[in-house]
């Protein structure tokens, strides 16, 4: 082979350096991306289980307290579930199955005070021909669960108005909107979060909640692979456009060749 043979030659062709210059970076940076959505759920998970191990703490002392100070926080109160005034938190799925979940109103006993606790999930009609048949809640019961903050705006399709007619169907737990409809019904001031049930507690219906949707670790799994796409595009382009693949082939000596 030549000397000149022996350079690396480069020779770019404009559409394919378009292409890898636009999903390269693309590539890149939904990897860091997934990194960072790792770490913040890796956050997460460990400020709510250290919320676990907190005791659980009387409503009334947690009114006014900031909603950093609220979030994943266990509390425990007795109260009665009012028997046919709930709303229905529309399309939620379980293991494929269509159903809704049921946010049912308690009022604290010997408090001025109402709070929203969602109990879970539960099956319904997929063509929304009827509600569901919620399982009543009778008499004074002990309720045990966490406070839910949610962690930003909620995605709705269309704007939503809250009616006054019982039950209610909801998108999305808008509480700026839930709020007046349930002070409307209960006459007292309503706790501004709404409380997640434990699996064990009364009125507790399929509440096995998951805090973190994707695990830090998928989330670390995505970014290698995102990472890894970029490194073969990369190597592609490069032999696309060089001879660097001539280069790196093993020479052919006089001695290998026949004859």
């Amino acid at each position: 082979m030549t000397e000149a043979g022996n350079r690396l030659r480069f020779e770019p062709e404009w559409r394919i350096t378009l292409f890898v210059l636009v999903m390269v970076p693309l590539m890149v940076g939904l990897g860091f991306w997934q990194i960072q959505r790792g770490q913040e759920k890796s956050v997460l998970a460990q400020a709510w289980e250290q919320r676990r191990q907190q005791p659980p703490a009387p409503l009334t002392e947690l009114r006014g307290q900031s909603a950093e100070a609220l979030a994943y926080r266990p509390v425990e109160f007795t109260g009665r579930f009012l028997r046919d005034e709930y709303f229905l938190l529309d399309n939620r799925t379980r293991s494929g199955r269509f159903g809704q979940e049921v946010l049912g109103i308690v009022q604290v006993s010997g408090a001025p005070l109402s709070v929203i606790v969602n109990r879970g999930w539960l099956a319904a009609d997929p063509a929304r021909r009827a509600l569901p048949a919620v399982p009543e809640v009778p008499g004074m019961v002990t309720v045990k669960g966490y406070v839910y903050v949610a962690p930003g705006e909620p995605y709705l399709l269309a704007e939503e108005e809250v009616g006054n007619g019982w039950p209610q169907v909801v998108q999305a737990v808008q509480m700026e909107k839930l709020v007046p409809a349930v002070t409307a019904l209960t006459g007292a001031p309503v706790f501004p979060y709404p409380v997640r049930l434990d699996p064990d507690s009364a009125g507790a219906l399929a509440a096995d909640w998951q805090v973190v949707n994707v695990s830090p670790a998928k989330h670390r799994a995505y970014a290698v692979q995102w990472f890894a796409m970029a490194a073969v595009l990369t190597l592609f382009y490069l032999l696309r456009c060089s001879n660097l693949w001539q280069l790196l082939r093993p020479r052919e000596t006089s001695q290998d060749r026949p004859g």
